[in-house]
């Protein structure tokens, strides 16, 4: 999809688990593009979120939790929603779909039940559907059951901070301009994280994605 001026990254509670490495990729490349992301937590009424609302939520990312069985919190993504290009994206089965019939009973799309033999949900909708609604348009995509984002979007290393909202707040400290937040001596990212300004589960996907970054060549 192109020219989105807003991202809804829709997560379920349980069946399937959030994948919070993911879900960073996923906001990281949403900054690095400059779309506004947006996150909803599905089926509170199985499994409470836990920690992960206030994690986002603290970025300044606006954080929605959704109770499956009465919509209960989905008056928040219809403001979010509202006059801007939109795409909900998520693993099969978090309860895109159902979502959107929660939002739009007219539309009534097809959903379906976690697989119990391999805990995810199966695909029910194939292909980018695209809705004019709330002022604007919407788009239901296809769950996903792995993501591969260095094939969407590829964030160079060195600009990889500059994806983490969080980190922008002490980069500006740190002894070396150039520093890359892994083990340079005076790192005051590295020590915001250390002392718990910054959420442990963010720095360390942070490293898992310079890690990865570094593997692949400006060439390539």
């Amino acid at each position: 999809m192109a020219n989105l001026d807003g991202i809804i990254f829709v997560n379920s509670c349980t069946q399937p688990s959030p994948n919070r490495f993911v879900l960073d990729k996923l906001v990281a490349i949403a900054d690095s593009k400059g779309i506004e992301p947006m996150i909803v937590f599905t089926k509170i009424d199985l499994k409470d979120a836990g920690e992960l609302p206030e994690i986002y939520s603290s970025l300044g990312i606006p954080v929605c939790v959704v109770n499956n069985m009465s919509g209960e919190g989905g008056e928040d993504v219809m403001k979010f929603i509202s006059g801007r290009t939109t795409a909900l994206i998520g693993n099969s089965g978090v309860g895109k779909s159902s979502l959107m019939n929660y939002l739009f009973p007219s539309l009534s799309l097809e959903t379906a039940h976690i697989s119990k033999k391999l805990g995810r949900g199966r695909h029910t909708t194939r292909q980018v559907e695209m809705y004019k609604l709330a002022g604007g348009y919407i788009a239901d995509t296809p769950g996903f059951s792995t993501v591969d984002t260095e094939r969407y979007c590829r964030i160079p290393k060195r600009e990889l901070d500059s994806a983490f909202r969080e980190f922008s707040d002490f980069s500006g400290q740190c002894v070396f301009l150039d520093c890359a937040h892994i083990k340079e001596k005076g790192c005051a990212v590295r020590a915001a994280a250390e002392k718990g300004k910054i959420f442990p589960s963010r720095y360390e996907s942070y490293l898992r994605m310079y890690e990865e970054a570094s593997a692949i060549n400006d060439w390539e």
